[in-house]
């Protein structure tokens, strides 16, 4: 892809794509073993149900409602530090890369893969990057409702997701619910405050179909997982 010094989101979705140093992959792991994991398991009190149905192997989509800037943390604790470098939460340029500084520490700290939001083009169409992610053996992090929500809805899907599984059939897809992320730390917060968490796995699954068929599918199962005291 190309990239003009007038076009900093695209010039840092340019650079996403090139390989992470050693050091950042060391930072990441760094990160999530001496502050991430005891924070989540300290502070928050997270617990985990379904943990068994979490793919061992690469590539895989894994799709969770959204309502906070600790979902990605918490998702991102589910694996073992060996694992986070194949593993890339799918994020917004605009806010993630507003600069280099925070471009260079989500990049780092979480392997994020940044995508445009808006103005999109050929060069800067998110779907084939994310295909293309998993076609290399990366697996993603997604959020498809696209936004952080206000409460613990799961929200209305957007069809990327669906797209992905079109072109991706063997890549299992596997349910999340987050619960109470929203309430430790909600949108517009940025100082979280102890409450219980959860995050909710559901088995993998492996979907055909329209779009339509595939959202009406994964937002149900999402959604039972949400009813699932």
């Amino acid at each position: 892809m190309s990239a003009t010094p007038e076009d900093p989101i695209a010039e840092a979705v340019a650079a996403s794509h090139l390989p992470r140093t050693r050091f950042q992959e060391l930072v990441q792991r760094v990160f999530f073993t001496l502050l991430i994991r005891p924070f989540l398991a300290i502070f928050v009190g997270l617990r985990v149900s379904g943990r068994e149905h979490i793919p061992l192997r690469d590539p895989f989509i894994l799709i969770a409602n959204h309502s906070s800037h600790l979902d990605t943390a918490a998702l991102l604790s589910l694996f073992p530090g060996s694992r986070l470098r194949h593993i890339r939460p799918v994020a917004a340029a605009d806010y993630f890369e507003r600069n280099r500084i925070v471009g260079w520490l989500t990049r780092t700290l979480f392997n994020t893969l940044p995508i445009v939001r808006s103005n999109i083009t050929a060069e800067t169409d998110p779907r084939p990057r994310m295909v293309a992610a998993l076609a290399a053996g990366q697996s993603l992090i997604l959020f498809p409702s696209g936004t952080r929500g206000t409460g613990e809805s799961t929200g209305k899907f957007r069809g990327g997701v669906a797209h992905l599984v079109q072109h991706m059939p063997s890549a299992p897809v596997v349910p999340v619910y987050l619960e109470n992320m929203g309430r430790s730390l909600p949108k517009g917060e940025f100082v979280p405050v102890p409450f219980f968490c959860g995050i909710r796995i559901g088995a993998p699954l492996f979907l055909s179909g329209s779009q339509e068929e595939i959202l009406r599918v994964l937002e149900a199962t999402v959604q039972a997982l949400a009813e699932h005291a």
